[in-house]
């Protein structure tokens, strides 16, 4: 698997703590050669003969050039021997028709639109620089281009946050040409513009449920943030798969390691090669393992469990908080997943 981050952003929003930049984007055109430098040096690292999905994010990538986007791809293309799935993300107010027909015909395949919600209010208050119609019409625009498989992320747990609001937001989302949904509960960051203001955040259990199950109806939720046609990006990730990343801030993953190239987009321009790695002890990787698979469709099995921790799991599913089938537990309600994990570890 194969994910590149792109770190130009044309505005910054209130909640935001990814490594983005708005006033960097003269560093475009060398942020490309940079990629594909550690490309080439990634692919003979991980032996790879082609890749099982791409996922370029950010950032904001429809901030790229379509010049850019096709130099990057031309030394992607050898790598791409089947139809893999191709994810692009895309903010509703930087996607054109012609930026979307040039990813379309580059063979990109699913695209990731940063909605967040339907509500102005909602929008202003997160510092999104979009509006309802913009969100609507960029969802309209990708269908229409040849998208089938069209992501919007929407974010929950805020003060504005009521059913009416979050009901008008999945009426909307249920009228349009939409695949999948991931939702994230807003959370405060240090170093965003939200870290210092108050009254920003409201946890409450029964809209966060209220809200799954409505959203459910329509879209299956097969991870603790994601609903209806799994992405098999996301699933590469939470079934522990290699992954190659790509660019300032990225992070990779091989076997008992994680690589983790330069942060800063001017140094990491300089010498894209500069990469720290991180050894993973045989009990960080059981422990990713766990909270993956509780938290998602992909379970965990019984072999991954010493007999401590298997009678714990046991003792969950005859509590019908965990479901055993074909050699894996299975976790019935994601949002305990933590709680699993910490339980069943513990022993």
């Amino acid at each position: 698997m194969l994910y590149i981050h792109i770190p130009f952003c044309d505005s910054k929003c209130n909640y935001c703590s990814f490594n983005s930049y708005t006033n960097l984007h003269s560093l475009q055109n060398r942020y490309i050669d940079a990629l594909i430098e550690q490309l080439k040096y990634e692919i003979e690292r991980f032996s790879v003969q082609q890749f099982k999905s791409i996922y370029i994010g950010g950032g904001t990538p429809s901030t790229l050039s379509s010049n850019n986007l096709e130099k990057l791809f031309l030394h992607l293309l050898p790598y791409i021997k089947n139809k893999i799935e191709i994810t692009i993300e895309a903010n509703p107010n930087s996607i054109s028709d012609s930026w979307l027909n040039t990813i379309f015909q580059l063979g990109v395949n699913r695209v990731s639109l940063g909605v967040q919600t339907f509500d102005n209010n909602k929008l202003s208050f997160l510092g999104r620089n979009h509006s309802q119609q913009d969100a609507i019409r960029s969802i309209e625009k990708a269908s229409n281009i040849g998208f089938k498989n069209i992501n919007i992320d929407l974010i929950y747990n805020t003060v504005l946050d009521t059913y009416k609001l979050l009901d008008n937001d999945i009426k909307t989302i249920f009228s349009l040409p939409i695949s999948h949904v991931s939702m994230y509960s807003l959370t405060i960051e240090q170093g965003t513009p939200f870290a210092n203001q108050h009254n920003i955040q409201k946890e409450n259990l029964e809209l966060t449920t209220h809200l799954i199950s409505k959203v459910s109806n329509k879209f299956p939720q097969y991870e603790i943030s994601n609903f209806g046609k799994p992405s098999q990006h996301n699933l590469g990730y939470w079934q522990g798969d290699n992954y190659i990343g790509l660019g300032s801030g990225a992070v990779g993953f091989l076997r008992d390691k994680r690589f983790y190239p330069q942060k800063d987009v001017k140094r990491y321009i300089d010498n894209p090669l500069n990469i720290e790695i991180e050894y993973l002890s045989l009990q960080d990787i059981k422990l990713e393992k766990l909270f993956l698979g509780f938290r998602s469709i992909v379970g965990v099995s019984e072999h991954e469990l010493l007999e401590s921790e298997k009678e714990e799991a046991d003792f969950l599913v005859q509590q019908k908080i965990l479901q055993f089938k074909n050699g894996r537990y299975f976790n019935l309600n994601y949002l305990l997943a933590d709680e699993v994990v910490l339980r069943i570890s513990s022993n």
